[in-house]
């Protein structure tokens, strides 16, 4: 007999945790943006429940990684991708694609110096504006459950904003189709409230450098 697994289900039918892979799935199958994970403890699983999914959650699909460019500078030995001056390598860039407004919606961090994609997560049905908001939240509680500490870039003042505030102002009608995703916005808003903001978030200068590294390429 296998090890006994316990599964939190942040978003789904039900959210809590479950001792068996049966309970777990009545939870999330067909409900539009679920989100779950397995741990191999109970102390464990209830530590998960009680803290934002962002730190647990991994890439729900292959991301495809950014290319390195034949444009990389000269003079820049510190990434493979085509970075300007201001933009150290150090750091994360983010972004969301849409399908539609409302539609469905992903977002991915790029981690600079190598072009890797460090997390990605979706589509889920919702906003370009909340994907970028949910974007830099994850970025934040990401580095913060690693203990690393970097720039943060995003293409979305409105996004920015939004963290500073620490409030996602979406217009997005709540609904049942929604509610999953405004039970992720709710652990962002908290998990915002209750981490100070010490990690710089700065706006991607898109007219000065092109499209942001992590850009979907859709447009």
């Amino acid at each position: 007999m296998g090890k006994k697994k316990f599964y939190v289900v942040w978003h789904g039918v039900n959210p809590g945790i479950y001792d068996s892979w049966t309970d777990c799935k009545l939870q999330i199958n067909g409900f539009e943006g679920a989100v779950y994970k397995s741990f191999d403890s109970k102390e464990e699983a209830e530590k998960a429940y009680s803290s934002s999914p962002y730190i647990y959650i991994g890439t729900q699909k292959k991301a495809e990684a950014v290319k390195p460019s034949a444009d990389v500078p000269q003079d820049r030995h510190d990434t493979v991708l085509p970075l300007p001056p201001e933009v150290p390598a150090e750091a994360l860039a983010v972004d969301a694609a849409c399908s539609g407004n409302p539609g469905p919606m992903e977002y991915r961090g790029i981690y600079l110096r190598t072009g890797e994609t460090v997390f990605h997560f979706g589509p889920v049905y919702g906003t370009n504006n909340i994907g970028e908001f949910l974007a830099i939240v994850h970025a934040l509680a990401l580095m913060k459950q690693k203990g690393i500490r970097m720039p943060v870039f995003s293409d979305s003042r409105n996004a920015i904003e939004w963290v500073k505030h620490k409030h996602c102002k979406t217009t997005l009608e709540r609904n049942a189709r929604t509610e999953a995703l405004f039970n992720m916005i709710e652990r962002a808003e908290n998990w915002l409230k209750a981490n100070p903001a010490d990690v710089p978030i700065h706006k991607w200068d898109t007219n000065r450098w092109g499209e942001i590294p992590a850009d979907f390429g859709r447009k």
